[in-house]
Formats: C-alpha cells, sequence, structure tokens
C-alpha cells in the first residue's frame, strides 16, 4: 500500500488548504454478486470482493465489463439479481434486506459529476446535509469546500468552474457527509491529459486523508496502477485477478490480464521441456514440463534494439518519435506478422535500417494456447 511521507505535505496542504475530515473507514464486501438486466444478459457473475477499510481499491476492466453496475449496486442505484452486499460485516443488500442509498453512509462521485447547474457550490455541498441543521450543513460545507481549495468559489456557479474544478467539488459534496466509504465512477474520464495528472493526485491526497475507503471505477490501467492500493480486473461480468498492481503485471493470470496493462506482440508457439522458441528468440516456459501448445507475449518495452551485437536480425519497416520514446515496426525471420517494439529515443542512430535485437527474459510471458481461445 501507497504510504504517505509523514514530512512531507500532501499536495492539497501544499495549495493551503484544510486536512480532510476524518471518516469511519468501513469494509465494503461483495458475495458472490450477480446481475441481469433481463434473462439473457448477465452483467455480473458471482464476483466476490473486499473492500478493506482505508484502503482504495480500484476496478479496472473493458467497457461492458461490469464495473460500473458493480458501483450502482453498493451505492444501491441497482438491485443486484442474486448475493449480498456487506458493511463491516453487516448485510445492507440481500435476499431479505436493503438498505435504503442514503443511510448507507456510501459517497458517490458520478462520472459527470452531476452538479446541480442551479445551485451555488455551496449549495451543491450542502445539499446532501439534511441530518444537520441549516447552520451546521453550511459550516460544514464551507469546510469540504476549503479542503479542496476552492474557498473563493463558494458562490459561484458550476458553469464558471473548469472540469478540474467540478471534479473537486463533486468530491467536496460526497466527503462532506463524512461517508464510511466512498465510490467513483471514472471521476477523471472528461479532463484533458495534463489536467488529469494534477487532479487525480490532489484527489488521491484528499482520500488519504479522509481515510475513508473508497473505490473508484476507470477503464485506464496506467490510472489504476497510480491510484489502487490494490486493482481488480473485470472481464465480461467475472472477476478476473485481484491484487496490487505489481502483482498484476509481474504475473497475470492470463493473456488478456497481460495485455491490459502492456502491449504485446504475441506468437503462436510449441512449448517443449520447458522451454519455448520463437522469431525473437529461446525463452524459458517453466510452467510447461512436457509438449504443449502456447502463447508467448512479449512486451513491446522489452524488446531491446542496438546497431549491432544483438541475438536477433531485424529491419526498420517504420519508425515514429514519441517524445521521450520511439515506436519501430519490424521485420524479423520467421514472424508471419511485423514485430512492435518501443524504446528510448536516440538510442538508434536516425536512418538505419538494419538493427540487432535482446529481449528481457523478465518480459516474456507463456500461456496455454487453449485457455486463452477458449
Amino acid at each position: 500500500m501507497e504510504q504517505a511521507d509523514s514530512k512531507r505535505p500532501e499536495p492539497a496542504e501544499r495549495a493551503g488548504r484544510l486536512p480532510a475530515g476524518v471518516s469511519f473507514a468501513a469494509r465494503l464486501a461483495f458475495d458472490n454478486i450477480w446481475h441481469s438486466f433481463s434473462r439473457t444478459a448477465e452483467t455480473l457473475r458471482g464476483v466476490s470482493l473486499t473492500a478493506e477499510p482505508g484502503e482504495v481499491l480500484c476496478l479496472l476492466g473493458p467497457s461492458g465489463s461490469g464495473k460500473t453496475t458493480l458501483l450502482r449496486i453498493a451505492a444501491g442505484i441497482e438491485t443486484q439479481t442474486r448475493g449480498r452486499i456487506l458493511l463491516n460485516d453487516r448485510e445492507i443488500s440481500g435476499p431479505n434486506v436493503f438498505v435504503p442509498p442514503e443511510k448507507r453512509s456510501i459517497g458517490l462521485v458520478f462520472q459527470d459529476f452531476a452538479l446541480f447547474p442551479h445551485l451555488s457550490i455551496l449549495d451543491n455541498v450542502r445539499f446532501g446535509l439534511t441530518a444537520l441543521s441549516p447552520a451546521d450543513a453550511r459550516r460544514e460545507a464551507l469546510a469540504a469546500i476549503a479542503r479542496v481549495g476552492l474557498t473563493h468559489h463558494a458562490h459561484s456557479f458550476p458553469h464558471i468552474l473548469s472540469g478540474g474544478e467540478q471534479q473537486r467539488v463533486a468530491l467536496a459534496r460526497a466527503l462532506a457527509p463524512r461517508p464510511a466509504v466512498l465510490l467513483l465512477d471514472e471521476p477523471f474520464s472528461g479532463l484533458d491529459s495534463r489536467l488529469k495528472d494534477t487532479v487525480r493526485a490532489e484527489t488521491l491526497a484528499i482520500l488519504r486523508q479522509s481515510r475513508a475507503t473508497a473505490i473508484v471505477v476507470t477503464h485506464d490501467a496506467e490510472e489504476a496502477m497510480r491510484m489502487g492500493d490494490r486493482i481488480a480486473l473485470l472481464k465480461d461480468g467475472r472477476l478476473v485477478q485481484v491484487g496490487p498492481a505489481e502483482t498484476l503485471f509481474q504475473n497475470p493470470a492470463d493473456l488478456f490480464v497481460a495485455g491490459f496493462f502492456s502491449e504485446l506482440n504475441l506468437f503462436d508457439a510449441t512449448a517443449r521441456d520447458g522451454w519455448v522458441e520463437t522469431p525473437l528468440g529461446k525463452f524459458p516456459a517453466p510452467s510447461f514440463a512436457g509438449i504443449a501448445p502456447v502463447t508467448v507475449a512479449i512486451r513491446l518495452e522489452g524488446i531491446e534494439a542496438q546497431e549491432k551485437n544483438g541475438e536477433t536480425e531485424a529491419r526498420v519497416i517504420s519508425r515514429r518519435f514519441l517524445g521521450e520514446a520511439e515506436a519501430l515496426e519490424l521485420a524479423v525471420p520467421g514472424a508471419d506478422e511485423p514485430v512492435r517494439a518501443r524504446i528510448r529515443r536516440g538510442v538508434l542512430p536516425p536512418g538505419l535500417r538494419d538493427i540487432w535485437l535482446t529481449v528481457r527474459k523478465s518480459d516474456v510471458l507463456v500461456f496455454e494456447r487453449q485457455a486463452e481461445n477458449a
């Protein structure tokens, strides 16, 4: 789990913001959750997953994998077909129990922020503080606005704010009641790439300070790695693999997981006695003791290019400058398709056609072919 440096202020503190109000973090558990909109369209299939107290858990997967549906079930907006939702081991949604959304102590930040355009920022943030007196609600709302650095916009309306500022208002509104669990549905998808990194870092700092358990939905693997203490990867409504980012990257459960975290070159091959041969070389395959059809996946970044003294000859088909890196398409003897590589800029002299390649063994993954194509 990422630890904050106690000697170094968080981004929110450096910006002169108040520390976030502390929540009583809770454990949120999904127990064998099934969901369908019709008899033939199952959106979730037996998902069991637990977000631990104070943890930032990222739900990752392609569109249609069931991420947002799982979030909406936790919030009480959708109801599962089967299974249970438990908050600190207390069932809040199941066959005989349904706690309404407003009584779950679960906050939700929508993808489009869902701010009321006719209300000021102050009124947006205090909208859900109905259990407090008007004076207390105003005080808590102003404190929440200060925590996200927008005191000067307390009486402004949403339309004059930037996308990043609107996102911070939505976060302040969700945190103002000090929920035990906070759910964020692709909260950065509407921001441009330059702004996204800053807002994401600010949001993570506020989540750490608030200590609320957080579940963040995203389809971006890098974003999940940047934010999550753990990542839960879904595909077609099923949980494929869950764990820290390093585990999913270095030890993916299957080719789908590997491909979600890296661009890959794929080769069909046959493993023999723990080894497999490809056009890029011979590699260990210790999981395959006999003879088996396999798919060999080689990460683009795992291919190193040299002017000479490599292991495999190649010819440059195309070369694209990407700033800090260059993207290569290469013709390699024995490969039916061009091999792709991503190398540091300046490694190869301009105009060079014939080069040599070396592959890092740690960037070679071998999977049973039949299992992947099933």
